[in-house]
């Protein structure tokens, strides 16, 4: 699949903010659209809402799609209202908070079962700061996105273990045969101050 270019994925961004301020500022679901060319393209996404404050940044909800089952436009439109609404860790955003919210959104790339001849081989297949993992069984799963890899200093095979967590998994059942390894890469977009400026967003 085509990488989005700085213009895409300026308008991604502007689209969640977009959504975001309509829906927290009237509570209403936009009207479905018919989305057209990269915005029509199925693809995984992700919204994450962070709060700037004087003491800092911080997770202010995440929502998102890790397969491509939606249009990218919808996906990134509905993943910005559960992100703002649906988050569990969080309650709803109100629109006081809105000015000091920076909007990141997230396309992934399809998920691909990492395959190894060694479970213990799983960590050295896994690229910090560009791969995002999926830890799944026919009951649990759990995703955890490249950039939480580098924000929390996490080696390969401790990722693998939060992602296990995330799943509500005990941290080693990576090593396991029946636990379902993916990965994928995330290209990021985010505002740099609320409303404002856009830029990629890389993670090394």
């Amino acid at each position: 699949m085509p990488l989005l270019t700085s213009a895409q994925g300026s308008e991604v961004v502007r689209l969640a903010r977009r959504t975001l301020d309509s829906y927290v500022s009237t509570e209403e679901r936009p009207e479905s659209a018919r989305w057209t060319g990269y915005l029509g393209e199925r693809r995984g996404a992700f919204v994450t809402l962070n709060l700037r404050a004087p003491e800092g940044v911080s997770l202010r909800g995440c929502i998102g799609f890790p397969y491509p089952v939606k249009e990218l436009g919808e996906a990134v439109v509905v993943a910005t209202i559960g992100a703002a609404s649906e988050d569990p860790r969080f309650p709803p955003v109100q629109p006081s908070e809105l000015t000091g919210i920076l909007v990141e959104v997230s396309a992934l790339t399809k998920p691909e079962t990492i395959r190894v001849g060694k479970r213990s081989e799983l960590p050295s297949t896994i690229r910090v700061g560009t791969d995002g993992l999926i830890i799944s069984t026919s009951y649990q799963s759990g995703l955890l996105l490249p950039q939480v890899a580098v924000e929390f200093n996490l080696k390969a095979s401790d990722f693998l273990t939060e992602a296990c967590i995330k799943a509500g998994l005990p941290p080693d059942s990576w090593l396991l045969d029946g636990v379902n390894v993916q990965k994928f890469q995330a290209e990021v977009f985010g505002e740099v101050v609320p409303r404002g400026t856009i830029k990629a967003v890389t993670f090394k």
